[in-house]
């Protein structure tokens, strides 16, 4: 791995959604680079007793902890934040990766879009409210932590431009878009702090439950990528060595493992908006 195989040692990190996906993959990457993580699901069952039962095999007993919570709740995040602290003795990251997409809505929205106002309205606020309050609720826990501490990295996982303005992908693209104009503030809120804020996505459709099942089970493009390909920036952006990126926006696609980690990290990088532009 770029930077040595321990980059993240004596790190801990908070992977919300953890059991599956996108948050599985990243939390997998946390652990082979040395770090901690308390990863959770908003259910329990058989996907967090997996990961844990896998980390303790594969990483040793104490790497991971497999917790229960549902971020729309901030009692839950503040104990999840109290958890990490008491397991691990330290807190040095959190990556909002807790999400649900349009299969809440209906499993053909990859091809029959969904009209707004068919949407019903508890489904549009149950998005909105996990994608968006959920991110806030778990960076809101954390902070008094990282800002007493002056290190910390919030890391808030997005989807692409398109899929935030994409006919029939209302709510869960717009509430991308206000977790990234979210992120873009908090931003602005933690300089000089020793904190950060950015933003990572896939950069297209990636191998998820977010998609529905089936031999067409492909993002907009035709493509599906892999979930691994979120590893390595998300080591990156927890680690210490992106302590001056602040208030940037990473796409894992364009992250080449080859390449010295700061130069990855530039190749990945989107290019700064002046001014946002919707429509």
């Amino acid at each position: 791995m770029q930077g040595g195989s321990m980059m993240l040692q004596d790190r801990v990190a908070i992977v919300t959604g953890g059991g599956r996906g996108l948050g599985r993959a990243m939390a997998e990457a946390l652990l082979a680079a040395g770090g901690r993580v308390v990863v959770t699901g908003a259910r329990s069952g058989a996907e967090l007793e997996a990961m844990a039962a896998w980390a303790d095999a594969t990483h040793g007993p104490d790497r991971l902890l497999a917790l229960t919570a549902d971020v729309t709740r901030p009692a839950d995040c503040a104990r999840v934040v109290a958890a990490a602290l008491e397991r691990f003795g330290a807190l040095h990251a959190v990556i909002n990766n807790a999400g649900r997409g349009m299969r809440l809505v209906s499993e053909r929205f990859t091809t029959d879009p969904v009209p707004f106002w068919t949407v019903p309205p508890e489904t549009w606020a149950l998005i909105m409210d996990i994608n968006l309050n959920g991110a806030f609720n778990m960076a809101a826990a954390a902070m008094p932590h990282l800002l007493a501490q002056r290190d910390g990295r919030i890391v808030n996982i997005s989807t692409s431009d398109q899929t935030m303005v994409r006919r029939g992908y209302a709510p869960y693209g717009p509430s991308k878009a206000g977790l990234e104009a979210a992120s873009r503030c908090w931003a602005q809120d933690v300089e000089g702090t020793g904190v950060t804020v950015n933003v990572l996505l896939p950069g297209g459709a990636a191998n998820t439950e977010l998609l529905p099942a089936g031999p067409s089970r492909r993002g907009a493009d035709g493509n599906l990528l892999d979930p691994a390909i979120m590893g390595p920036p998300a080591v990156w952006l927890t680690s210490a060595e992106s302590a001056a990126v602040n208030g940037r926006r990473f796409i894992a696609r364009l992250w080449d493992s080859d390449l010295p980690l700061a130069e990855a990290s530039t190749g990945a990088r989107s290019a700064p908006v002046a001014k946002p532009s919707i429509m």
